[in-house]
């Protein structure tokens, strides 16, 4: 469970499955249940079996390209019926913030697609394409490679004029069955060059989305799980509350052992499956760290030692305890290819 007051300086133990130990997984999407929309191997299997073991699925993404009815339908049709309640998006939660800003039934520039849409008509505001169309506020979401240039324009001319604008996130990249690609983030990078302005911003890994993620769902004992250390981590970080991270979308493990404190995961596992089962315990002994087979430390402030054999996981999770213990608040810069390498991470 929460290490509690000060850094993180090990993975979590937990004893109890984390699917039984939390109510509601809080489960961000690209690069963790699907990668360019088809599903992760062992995803749809493990989310069935910790459903049915009682635990709540909740699907939390920073993408605002889609509604949630149709998210819901694709998860579906990877195998894990879904409802549109059970999605929450940074579309939903900049809504939000920008309904508590403007009279209600303003004009919204959207510059993204049709999840935002959708999202701003819930909260009473009206979508609109031009910045002649006298909007209260600016709205940027994802809106897929497709997105026209001129809209870019369109929201530059609104800004220019003093309408406040909001962006749904600030991802930099998305995963793709492709490799990687850029994300919201690099498209609000350009409007932020043209007019020096800075948007509010409600995505993860910040407070509006993780309050618009607990309304929605009602979770007490919530488990954010996430591919992505300064979105979903940072995001549960701020929230309070625990985290899973998986390595099947943009973390590896040298940016793992990197990882400032608030970027620092609860717990580590390879994929989904990890929420079928406890957590080890990661242990001081000797110099080092203990975990299953393996022992790893930190050799006179320059290098790695890892020693054992084991579950390439354990390794990792005494990996990271020796340098986030190394590192304490600030972050660990030294290199661990070769013991990753051997780890095959």
């Amino acid at each position: 469970m929460n290490q509690g007051s000060g850094p993180r300086t090990r993975p979590g133990t937990s004893r109890r499955v984390l699917s039984e130990a939390y109510d509601t997984a809080l489960l961000d999407l690209d690069g963790v249940v699907y990668a360019g929309g088809e599903a992760i191997d062992h995803a749809v299997e493990s989310l069935l079996a910790a459903r049915a073991g009682g635990m709540r699925l909740a699907y939390v993404t920073n993408n605002a390209l889609r509604p949630p009815e149709v998210v819901a339908a694709h998860i579906t049709e990877l195998g894990v019926p879904a409802e549109a309640a059970e999605v929450i998006n940074s579309a939903q939660a900049v809504a939000r913030l920008i309904a508590e800003q403007v009279p209600a039934g303003s004009r919204v520039l959207v510059i993204g697609g049709e999840g935002l849409r959708v999202a701003l008509r819930e909260r009473g505001l009206v979508p609109v394409d031009s910045a002649e169309d006298s909007p209260a506020a600016v709205v940027q979401g994802y809106g897929g490679p497709e997105l026209p240039w001129g809209r870019f324009a369109e929201a530059c001319y609104a800004i220019a004029r003093g309408v406040p604008w909001f962006a749904s996130n600030t991802d930099l990249t998305i995963p793709s069955a492709r490799g990687i690609a850029p994300g919201n983030g690099a498209a609000v990078e350009v409007v932020r060059i043209a007019t020096g302005a800075e948007p509010q911003v409600a995505g993860k890994p910040l407070p509006p989305m993780h309050r618009e993620t607990i309304l929605r769902t009602g979770a007490r004992t919530p488990l954010v799980v996430g591919d992505r250390l300064d979105t979903d981590i940072e995001g549960a970080f701020n929230g309070g509350v625990d985290s899973l991270l998986v390595l099947t979308g943009v973390t590896d493990g040298a940016r793992l052992l990197a990882a400032a404190p608030e970027h620092r995961p609860t717990y580590v596992d390879a994929d989904l499956r990890g929420l079928l089962r406890g957590q080890p315990e990661v242990a001081a002994g000797g110099d080092g760290f203990v975990c299953g087979g393996w022992t790893a430390s930190v050799v006179d402030g320059s290098a790695f030692s890892l020693e054992g054999a084991g579950e390439p996981m354990d390794g990792l999770r005494a990996l990271c305890a020796a340098a986030w213990s190394y590192a304490g608040d600030g972050v660990c810069g030294l290199d661990a290819g070769k013991e990753l390498s051997r780890l095959g991470l």
